[in-house]
């Protein structure tokens, strides 16, 4: 049997956020059997992590799609420091996962707030717009970037809100996904939607890894490094952002348990 939990990330209420599973481990376990929990689980991605041996506050971290492995993710790894945060009884301010992108910190602010401490990707301007990019995503951008991602930046908020993307044929860019962003109104600085149908995930309700490349590209376009940012997928999530020196972003947000309970498969079942 394993642990498990299921965390809407980048929320401070149930049904809000993206869900993520999260399985925290004794041992690591193969990476066939992480990627059919995943896939039994049917949601953006599931985290599994492990102690560090010799460590009290290290963990190897690891996400699965219901498609396929990821090499970076953010709602996931916020849940899965919020389940050893509030669950698990760590007891201290930051922990650290090592993953496919690295060493990626999660700090405990005294408001119950995790930042995550991840890469900056800052995406790259395409001389023009992808053929087919259009068509696919329902609108046309005024610019196109790219990084691990495409970015189609649009005008308005209203524009990106009204996308109706052919899933089929946005599966055929050669990126994991498909970003849409615009500034936002108000206290939102920008917007965003994220679609990755290559990855088994159609639309993503709220992309912490897609901010590794929005943050660099939006504090660039608005001349500062604190930003505030809503992914408007029908559940919706607020981003706290921050670029830093040295190559790395921070990304705010909340995290709160919807269930958990035991997996009967995996270790001891």
């Amino acid at each position: 049997m394993l642990r498990y939990f299921h965390v809407d990330a980048f929320a401070q209420t149930p049904f809000a956020g993206n869900p993520a599973g999260v399985c925290p481990l004794e041992t690591a376990l193969p990476p066939a059997l992480m990627q059919q929990i995943a896939a039994e689980n049917s949601l953006a991605e599931t985290a599994f992590f492990v102690p560090r041996a010799g460590t009290t506050a290290e963990f190897d971290l690891r996400w699965f799609t219901p498609a396929v492995e990821i090499d970076l993710c953010g709602h996931a790894t916020l849940a899965a420091a919020h389940v050893l945060f509030q669950h698990l009884g760590f007891a201290g301010e930051q922990v650290t996962f090592h993953s496919q992108s690295g060493p990626l910190r999660v700090a405990r602010e005294a408001s119950g707030r995790l930042v995550l401490d991840f890469p900056s990707r800052p995406p790259q301007l395409l001389p023009e717009v992808p053929a087919g990019l259009a068509a696919a995503l329902g609108g046309t951008p005024h610019a196109v970037l790219a990084a691990r991602d495409l970015v189609a930046v649009f005008a308005s908020e209203a524009e990106v809100a009204a996308l109706k993307p052919d899933m089929t044929a946005i599966a055929t860019f050669d990126y994991v996904g498909i970003i849409a962003t615009a500034p936002g109104a108000g206290e939102i600085d920008f917007v965003s939607r994220f679609f990755a149908p290559r990855v088994g995930v159609p639309e993503d309700p709220v992309t912490g890894s897609a901010h590794s490349t929005l943050i660099p590209f939006w504090a660039q376009e608005l001349g500062r490094a604190e930003l505030r940012a809503r992914q408007i997928s029908p559940r919706g999530g607020d981003l706290w952002c921050r670029l830093r020196d040295g190559g790395r972003v921070d990304i705010g947000g909340y995290a709160v348990t919807y269930a958990a309970g035991e997996l009967l498969v995996g270790a001891g079942s």
